[in-house]
């Protein structure tokens, strides 16, 4: 029969029993605890410890988000797989991520209809058009058909420039755009819709 191993001593590093991030006295490493939402991180070098500030509420859409809560968007395959790929965003990054989209393609995504403009979207040529028009949740799923009518241009636009470490932002943007490839694919590829959620 074993004995447990004995369990570090826990300190409380802001003196609140109820809402305190606790760290263990033995840490040998930097060591960041989450609890109810705050952070303590202990420092190896000096063995002590210090409590980060919890951020306020967020604000998105017109309602206050509460601690925790992640509002955004999902873009996944329709067929109940939780395995199967997905990439998702916040609502503020999935605008950011069209906008270059829309850039990428020639054109200004602010100044067509829908987005705040009154350019007609039979103007611009790009088989991008279902995903950069499309709502932000809440509307029709996007067929095999169109996922693949869409993978040249993307796979274009990923390999066209590869990003140094000065260009975080592109970086990401191309981090994107891959993995909506991985599951534009596997649409493709299994012959189901991609659902917006």
């Amino acid at each position: 029969m074993t004995t447990p191993a004995p369990q570090p001593e826990l300190i409380n590093n802001t003196g609140d029993a109820t809402t305190g991030a606790w760290a263990t006295r033995d840490s040998v490493t930097v060591h960041e605890a989450v609890q109810n939402g705050s952070a303590a991180v202990t420092t190896p070098a000096l063995r002590r410890s210090f409590q980060l500030p919890t951020p306020p509420p967020t604000t998105i859409l017109g309602y206050e988000q509460a601690k925790g809560d992640t509002v955004g968007l999902m873009l996944f395959p329709s067929d109940d797989n939780a395995a199967s790929p997905d990439i998702s965003w916040s609502y503020t990054g999935f605008d950011m991520f069209r906008q270059w989209l829309a850039q990428a393609e020639g054109f200004t995504l602010a100044k067509m209809d829908g987005f705040g403009g009154d350019r007609p979207w039979h103007s611009v040529s790009t088989t991008l058009a279902p995903l950069l028009n499309h709502p932000d949740d809440n509307g029709p799923d996007l067929p095999p058909t169109q996922c693949a009518a869409m993978l040249p241009r993307l796979e274009t636009i990923l390999h066209r420039r590869r990003p140094d470490d000065s260009e975080p932002v592109l970086r990401r943007r191309l981090a994107d755009v891959s993995q909506l490839i991985t599951v534009l694919r596997y649409c493709v590829a299994k012959d189901i819709a991609l659902t917006f959620g």
